[in-house]
């Protein structure tokens, strides 16, 4: 497959040196304000930018998320994967994963214990929705417009260890061997890393794990039965919360999703912690599928889209979402570990418009 064609640039303007966020981003969506609102791997926020001229985005403003939404440890990193907007809502998505702790490089006998802890973080298991209001994140607010409709935050109903989606993944016959083994992230473990959200229904992508050079994604609707707790509803076979679709990738991951109209953007990626060539994908008719589904790579259900390169140091294609440039379609991508020549300075750094067609 051919490398997309680059539109455009779009420069990120961060209002100090932020040298954290900006080699972490992970998740990106655009609201009809015009406002871009990014997600990382580190800390427990989002942030916001607004267009200041064309192609550039600043007035950075930081958001934490505890002040909207309960966090069950409010020091401890949420790894945000995924962000979506629709109806007046920023939706956000955890990785739900578990961490192995990295070599400092400092001992060697502690570096080698270190690569036999695995670490559960309970922030990481967060399904959320937040109201936006004059391109403000509130706990909550009515609209005249719509009747007195009342817009309120609200996150999927936890359990002690999770929440309640992971308490069914845990006795999927697919997925629940990769639960109850505590596989980490990177490691083919269990890593959500994609959200797209149309009204009640939510798409999860799954980074890992992959089966068989089949990536996964987790179709989900949830109803709001007591103020700010989401529960799944009952939509798969046997009364399971939750329908699978399996894509073959060619071994990659599912590293983020957007809707355009009834099809599904899928941004796939490498699985395991390694550099690789990135492969954008569009799933026809995802809105419309009624049932658990299964589709090759040689499907006309899946189109190939186009490539984007790999980079040896890093350069890591992470999230995306529908941004058109200079009057054409265009799919914004966001990157983590971005190749130096993104850096512009400490707090500026440049992300890609790649031409989308229809």
């Amino acid at each position: 497959m051919s490398e997309g064609f680059l539109l455009s640039r779009l420069l990120l303007r961060f209002d100090t040196a932020q040298n954290l966020l900006l080699n972490n981003l992970s998740a990106v969506a655009l609201t009809p304000d015009g406002n871009l609102w990014l997600g990382a791997d580190e800390g427990t926020g989002i942030e916001r930018f607004s267009l200041l001229e064309p192609s550039v985005f600043g007035q950075h403003q930081h958001f934490e998320l505890g002040n909207f939404i309960p966090l069950k440890n409010q020091g401890e990193e949420i790894d945000i994967e995924g962000l979506d907007y629709d109806n007046s809502y920023l939706w956000l998505v955890g990785s739900h994963s578990l961490k192995r702790k990295k070599p400092n490089g400092k001992d060697s006998g502690l570096d080698i214990e270190r690569l036999s802890q695995i670490k559960a973080e309970q922030n990481r298991y967060l399904l959320a929705r937040i109201p936006i209001k004059n391109g403000e994140l509130v706990q909550s607010f009515s609209s005249p417009e719509l009747g007195g409709q009342t817009f309120k935050a609200a996150v999927l109903q936890t359990t002690e260890n999770g929440n309640q989606l992971m308490e069914a993944l845990k006795t999927d016959e697919h997925l629940g061997l990769f639960i109850s083994t505590s596989l980490p992230s990177k490691e083919n473990g269990l890593d959500i890393e994609g959200l797209a959200v149309d009204k009640n229904k939510i798409f999860l992508g799954l980074r890992g794990p992959v089966l068989r050079g089949f990536a996964i994604i987790l179709e989900l609707e949830v109803e709001e039965k007591k103020p700010g707790v989401l529960t799944l509803k009952e939509i798969g076979e046997k009364g399971k919360l939750y329908r699978k679709h399996f894509f073959e990738l060619k071994g990659l991951g599912i590293r983020d999703l957007c809707l355009q109209g009834e099809n599904l953007i899928i941004l796939a990626g490498p699985t395991m912690d390694l550099s690789g060539t990135s492969k954008v994908y569009r799933w026809k008719n995802a809105l419309t599928q009624s049932g658990n589904t299964i589709t090759d790579v040689n499907s006309d259900q899946l189109e190939i889209l186009f490539d984007i390169p790999a980079d040896v140091d890093g350069d890591k294609a992470e999230g995306l979402e529908l941004f058109n440039s200079l009057g054409q379609p265009g799919l914004l991508v966001v990157y983590d570990s971005p190749d130096p020549r993104r850096i512009l300075s400490e707090w500026e750094v440049f992300a890609d418009i790649f031409h989308l067609s229809h």
